[in-house]
């Protein structure tokens, strides 16, 4: 049974950061590419970063780029999201995922994404 599990969420105010944390189980993280999305309220769901099975490939959404850093952790079996000079709208409740087949290059398609944790939330605010 794969499971994802998000920490590192908080309330921070404007211009601080935050390093979000996903331990995966149940697969190895490094055959797969990886992503987060987030949602805020009343909100659909919204593409944040994601990171190809090796690791080599990034990309993020223009909300975010250049703040925004995703990385994995294959001795950990992690992906984290660093997340610097955090803005109000970056409140949002952040999911990791897992892209349903191995060995891809990750997308910003929720729809390839199979396996989801539950969310951490992260709220911004003075």
């Amino acid at each position: 049974q794969v499971q994802l599990v998000e920490s590192g969420g908080g309330l921070v105010q404007p211009g601080d950061s935050l390093r979000l944390s996903c331990v995966v189980s149940g697969l190895s993280v490094s055959r797969y590419a990886m992503a987060w999305f987030r949602q805020a309220p009343g909100k659909e769901r919204e593409f944040v970063g994601a990171i190809s099975w090796s690791g080599t490939t990034r990309y993020y959404s223009d909300s975010v780029q250049g703040r925004f850093t995703i990385s994995k952790d294959n001795a950990k079996n992690a992906v984290t999201l660093q997340m610097n000079d955090l803005k109000r709208e970056d409140t949002a409740v952040y999911h990791c995922a897992v892209e349903a087949t191995d060995l891809g290059l990750g997308s910003r398609d929720p729809r390839v994404f199979n396996h989801w944790g539950q969310g951490t939330q992260v709220t911004v605010s003075s």
